[in-house]
C-alpha cells in the first residue's frame, strides 16, 4: 500500500512538472517568435509585481538586457528538463501497458530516443544539408563548380598538407607515446616522469600554440633573439629563421605542437595496455631466448594491437580536423593551409558557402573510414573480453 502511494505521488509530481514544462515551452516559443519577447515577458512580470516604471523601460528597450538573457536561459533550462520528464513519463506509462515481451524490446529505445533525436538534429541534419549545399551555388542552383575547384592547384596543396599532417603527426605521436610508455615502465620514478609527458594534454591547442610561438619567435639579425630555438640556432653563427612562418619549416614546426600534446595521451593508454600484458608470457619468451627487443616487438606489441589501433585512429581524426594550430600561427597564408582552415576562410571571409560545404564534405569523407575502423576495433575488443 505504501509503495503504491509512493508511486502515485511520483506520478503526480511527474505530471505536474511536465505540465509546468509545457507551459514554459509555450512561453519560450512565443519569445523565440516575437522580437523582444524576453523583454516583454519580463515587463509583464514587473507589472504583476507592481514595478510599472521598470516594465515601461523594458518595453521601450531601455532596460537591462542581462536580466532578459537570464530569463531566456532559465526558460530554456526548464523547457529542456520538463520536456525530457514529459517524454520519459509518457513513454514509460505507455510501454508499461504492453505485454512483457514487447515491453522488454521497446524499453531500451525509450532511453535511447532522446540521444537519437539530438543526434539527428545536431549531427545528421547538418551533415545532410552540408552535402546538399556543396552542390549549390550562391543563388541556390545546382552546380559542380564547388567540387571542380577542389582539383585546382591551391586546393591540391591543401590536400597534400592534410596528408602530411595525417602521416607525420599521427606517426610521431603514436611512436613517441609507445616509446615513452615502454621506457618509463622500467624506471624508478615512473609516475613523476609520466606527469611531465602528460601535462601538455591539459593545455588547449591555442594555448599550446602561443607557448610554441615564443619558442619559434624571430627577431632581425641585429636584435637579440628571445625565441629559444633561434637563440640556440644563432649561437652557432647562423642567421635567425622565422620557423613558424617560413616555408617549408612552418609545417614541421606546427606538427611538433600537436605531437607534443598528443604524446601524453598515447603514453597513458599504451602504459595501461603494457601493464596488462601477463608477466608469465614475457618470462616464457625470455626463457626461450628472446631478447628485450624481441619481447617488446614480437610479444608485447601484438598483444596491445587493439590499443595501438584505438590511439592511432583517435589521433588521426584529430589530425585530419586540425584547425587551431594553423589558424593561430599563420591562418594558412604561408603554404601551410589545411582543409579546416580553408573551409573557415571560404565560409566567413569569402562568403562562399558552397565551396566551404564541399571542403566540409571532403573532411567528412576522410574521417569516416577512420571512424569505421575505430568502431570495428571496439567491437573486436568487446568480443574478446
Amino acid at each position: 500500500m505504501q509503495a503504491r502511494t509512493q508511486e502515485s505521488g511520483l506520478a503526480r509530481f511527474v505530471s505536474i512538472f511536465s505540465l509546468i514544462g509545457l507551459i514554459i515551452a509555450a512561453l519560450g516559443v512565443r519569445i523565440l517568435i516575437e522580437k523582444g519577447g524576453g523583454q516583454n515577458l519580463l515587463a509583464s512580470i514587473y507589472d504583476v509585481l507592481g514595478n510599472a516604471a521598470g516594465a515601461e523601460q523594458l518595453r521601450n528597450g531601455q532596460g537591462d538586457q542581462f536580466y532578459s538573457k537570464l530569463l531566456l536561459g532559465a526558460i530554456a533550462l526548464f523547457v529542456g528538463v520538463g520536456g525530457i520528464w514529459l517524454l520519459f513519463s509518457s513513454a514509460s506509462t505507455l510501454v508499461e501497458r504492453f505485454p512483457a515481451g514487447i515491453r522488454d524490446r521497446i524499453m531500451p529505445w525509450i532511453f535511447v530516443a532522446p540521444a537519437l533525436m539530438l543526434l539527428s538534429i545536431y549531427l545528421v541534419y547538418p551533415a545532410v544539408t552540408t552535402i546538399i549545399g556543396s552542390f549549390l551555388d550562391k543563388k541556390g542552383a545546382f552546380t559542380l563548380d564547388n567540387w571542380a575547384s577542389l582539383a585546382t592547384g591551391p586546393f591540391l596543396e591543401i590536400l597534400r598538407n592534410n596528408a602530411i599532417w595525417l602521416l607525420v603527426a599521427t606517426a610521431g605521436s603514436v611512436s613517441l607515446g609507445l616509446l615513452a610508455a615502454a621506457l618509463f615502465d622500467r624506471i624508478r620514478h615512473e609516475a613523476l616522469a609520466k606527469v611531465f609527458i602528460f601535462t601538455p594534454l591539459a593545455i588547449s591547442l591555442v594555448g599550446a600554440t602561443v607557448i610554441w610561438k615564443f619558442v619559434y619567435a624571430w627577431q632581425p639579425p641585429s636584435q637579440p633573439q628571445y625565441g629559444l630555438l633561434n637563440a640556440i640556432w644563432t649561437a652557432f653563427g647562423n642567421q635567425p629563421v622565422s620557423w613558424a612562418t617560413t616555408f617549408p619549416f612552418n609545417l614541421p614546426a606546427e606538427m611538433i605542437i600537436l605531437i607534443w600534446l598528443q604524446t601524453g595521451f598515447a603514453m597513458v593508454v599504451f602504459s595501461a595496455a603494457i601493464k596488462g600484458v601477463s608477466v608469465e608470457v614475457q618470462e616464457a619468451a625470455r626463457l626461450d631466448g628472446a631478447s628485450d627487443r624481441q619481447i617488446f616487438f614480437k610479444v608485447i606489441v601484438p598483444l596491445i594491437r587493439g590499443s595501438i589501433i584505438t590511439v592511432t585512429t583517435t589521433i588521426a581524426i584529430a589530425t585530419l580536423k586540425i584547425f587551431d594550430i594553423v589558424m593561430s600561427i599563420s591562418g594558412g597564408r604561408n603554404h601551410d593551409d589545411v582543409v579546416a582552415v580553408r573551409m573557415f576562410t571560404e565560409m566567413f571571409q569569402f562568403f562562399n558557402d558552397g565551396r566551404a560545404a564541399a571542403l566540409a564534405t571532403v573532411l567528412f569523407i576522410a574521417v569516416l573510414p577512420v571512424m569505421i575502423l575505430n568502431l570495428r576495433n571496439f567491437r573486436r575488443q568487446a568480443a574478446m573480453s
